[in-house]
């Protein structure tokens, strides 16, 4: 076993051990008692490089905004690394040696034209995996009502065998696959609002009926995925493609007739949203002509479905967003939203 291995073994068991001790702070209620905020400084140490958009400025930014007086109700926990375990359930062996191999001591490394690692890259995604399983135990526990995952790199491209799209693990994926096979839930639903269609969790549950993966994006644009034809082996995925320009009017009217009608017929035991802001109407990486109150609206909405349907058990992970002010601001926004539940 190499060195680095070692080194990382080690630093998986010390970040363990410490995050069930933080766990433990919230013990499970009869009643969840607040909404809960996973992140680590880690997710600042993935760094691609210069002009990258997802630069370490966008979480900066959204910790900042979240430091703000409104959210001192928020519950905090640093997000540990996710175990192999859990990973295995959605991801390839060879994909997670590749990962941990090509990990540069300095500089970057490039594993295709849009995935850059650097030193910090590692432990970051196995953060943002780990985050994300952590909050799908502190909701199914009822430790919070629900949760929000400020993770980075994001994960809704990524595939069982390979990195694609800026993100490494499928952060989504590993969450709804450790809710059922940790926690017992019997269906699982993933509604992704990211401007680019989640072609990685589409792939991942096109076989699974017990899983639903509802998603709004701009079409055509990156990665080509998410056409109203694309259903899904058992009529479990639902994409409601919008158009370049489109704003919060056109989304309100995918959501309700396409994917909050499925998700409710679906009667989940768990949400996860996949919360790209980069609808947002001033981001470089999409066309959409989204506002903060929509995502607000979005957040609300899938709320009032999963309080009738799974006790309010909402987990919600960082996906896009590259304007570090307005990710900010749409991110506060949605946490406002999620605290309201």
């Amino acid at each position: 076993m190499g060195r680095r291995h070692s080194h990382a073994l080690s630093l998986t068991r010390r970040a363990l051990l410490a995050a069930a001790a933080s766990l433990a702070a919230f013990p499970a209620r009869a009643q969840p008692a607040s909404t809960l905020f996973i992140s680590h400084p880690a997710t600042l140490a993935h760094d691609p490089g210069p002009g990258w958009p997802d630069s370490p400025a966008r979480l900066r930014a959204l910790f900042a905004a979240l430091d703000a007086p409104r959210f001192a109700g928020l519950a905090r926990l640093d997000a540990p690394p996710a175990s192999r375990a859990a990973l295995l359930r959605v991801h390839a062996p060879e994909h997670l040696a590749r990962l941990e191999a090509s990990a540069p001591r300095d500089g970057q490394a490039q594993l295709g034209a849009d995935v850059v690692m650097n030193a910090g890259t590692y432990e970051a995604a196995l953060r943002a995996a780990g985050g994300a399983v952590a909050a799908v135990d502190a909701v199914m526990r009822k430790a919070a009502r629900n949760a929000f995952v400020a993770s980075r790199p994001p994960g809704h491209h990524a595939r069982a065998e390979a990195p694609m799209g800026f993100c490494f693990l499928n952060n989504a994926a590993i969450a709804a696959r450790h809710a059922m096979g940790a926690h017992g839930a019997a269906r699982v639903a993933i509604v992704d609002f990211d401007v680019h269609h989640g072609n990685g969790v589409q792939e991942i549950f096109w076989n699974e009926k017990n899983v639903l993966y509802c998603s709004t994006h701009q079409a055509p644009h990156y990665p080509g995925t998410g056409a109203v034809g694309e259903t899904g082996a058992h009529d479990n995925v639902v994409n409601a493609p919008l158009r370049k320009g489109d704003g919060g009017e056109a989304f309100r009217a995918a959501l309700t007739s396409r994917i909050l009608p499925r998700l409710d017929a679906f009667a989940p035991d768990l949400v996860i949203l996949c919360a790209g802001f980069d609808a947002h109407l001033h981001d470089p990486l999409g066309g959409l002509r989204f506002i903060e109150e929509d995502f607000r609206d979005v957040t609300l909405r899938v709320m009032e479905i999963a309080a009738r349907r799974c006790d309010g058990r909402v987990v919600s992970l960082l996906e896009g967003g590259y304007v570090p002010e307005d990710l900010a601001a749409s991110a506060a926004a949605h946490v406002g939203a999620l605290m309201e539940g």
